[in-house]
């Protein structure tokens, strides 16, 4: 059986737990929430969860179709946050010596005789802002058709690395999945174990996420644009450790440096999306500054960070047209809440 099928007629699992709170007792409003979820069974019908977290606690939670709180969400591009997080946990490690890292160089084995030569420029920055300039093609909602013959190789790290780089966009924004996907290898090859395994040992084990799957690329490596499956509760949990500065349950998790340095606008991005970091995407909302990992079909993981609040939205993954949720964000959530 196929490995996506597999996982996804996998035993549901029980709930993770997670703190809990009601909205009125972190000066949050009810109806406004309500109003969100009503909006969601009128609006959405491809929509899965959506989680509102404030000041550390769960305190709405719903969930729409069959769907429940001990079930997978896949998590497509959002997937490209999560292997951001893990890069900044191996630098603070000394595990990978920083962002400056010569992507050539580490990766110098898969190298052929039809790499650029302009590999030789790119660094583990560029790959995490996406400035690396392969020759790629994306579509204004984020669609890359050229994902589909990567995903075709037997090979992704050298289909990758034999890509033409325009070096005239060396430095410039292009929302590109190979970027990220070279960061799961390079991961992979500082540290000795895949982004999964990686992950199980100093992410998920800390934040107590038992219940995760990531698909591999026939290389071995976890995918690094999408493949990994997490439930929305702990998707939850991610955002009360990113909103603490990288903690959780009095441990240190990621550094807070590296949180800083990834929800900055390291580059312009796209004004749907908003600038982009450490693959993540930033800007304002509503007047209200927002961090944002992001996935096709609409599994997000929003961070409003002066309102100590986080936001999981998990939908229909396998669509071609979906709504973004982000306007229950502007209308109906951030109204709720008191500063």
């Amino acid at each position: 059986m196929d490995n996506r099928l597999s996982l996804l007629s996998s035993p549901y699992n029980k709930a993770p737990m997670i703190a809990k709170a009601g909205p009125e007792e972190t000066g949050t409003g009810c109806l406004q929430l309500e109003q969100a979820h009503e909006t969601i069974l009128k609006a959405f019908p491809k929509m899965h969860s959506m989680l509102v977290v404030r000041h550390g606690k769960l305190i709405f939670e719903r969930y729409y179709g069959n769907h429940h709180a001990g079930m997978l969400s896949d998590l497509r591009s959002a997937t490209k946050s999560f292997v951001s997080l893990l890069t900044g946990i191996a630098i603070g490690r000394g595990e990978i010596s920083g962002t400056g890292l010569p992507v050539a160089d580490t990766l110098r084995h898969c190298l052929s005789v039809r790499s650029d030569p302009q590999l030789i420029q790119l660094t583990l920055r560029h790959l995490l802002t996406m400035t690396s300039g392969f020759r790629w093609i994306t579509g204004n909602k984020l669609g890359e058709p050229l994902v589909r013959n990567l995903q075709r190789s037997r090979r992704w790290v050298p289909y990758i690395l034999n890509l033409p780089v325009d070096a005239a966009k060396i430095g410039c924004f292009q929302y590109r999945s190979s970027d990220s996907h070279l960061l799961s290898a390079i991961l992979s090859e500082c540290t000795g174990q895949d982004a999964f395994s990686y992950a199980k040992e100093h992410l998920f084990g800390p934040l107590d996420i038992t219940h995760a799957a990531w698909l591999p690329s026939p290389e071995g490596h976890s995918m690094g644009h999408i493949g990994l499956y997490l439930t929305s509760r702990d998707l939850a949990k991610l955002g009360i450790c990113l909103l603490s500065g990288g903690s959780y349950g009095g441990r240190q998790i990621i550094p807070q440096s590296w949180l800083e340095e990834s929800f900055q606008p390291q580059t312009d991005g796209y004004p749907a999306y908003g600038n982009y970091g450490y693959q993540f995407w930033n800007g304002r909302i509503s007047s209200q500054p927002y961090r944002l990992a992001h996935g096709h079909g609409g599994q997000q993981l929003w961070l409003l960070p002066e309102l100590d609040a986080a936001v999981v939205f998990t939908a229909e993954s396998a669509v071609s047209r979906w709504k973004n949720p982000r306007r229950l964000i502007e209308q109906h959530i951030i109204p709720a809440m008191n500063p």
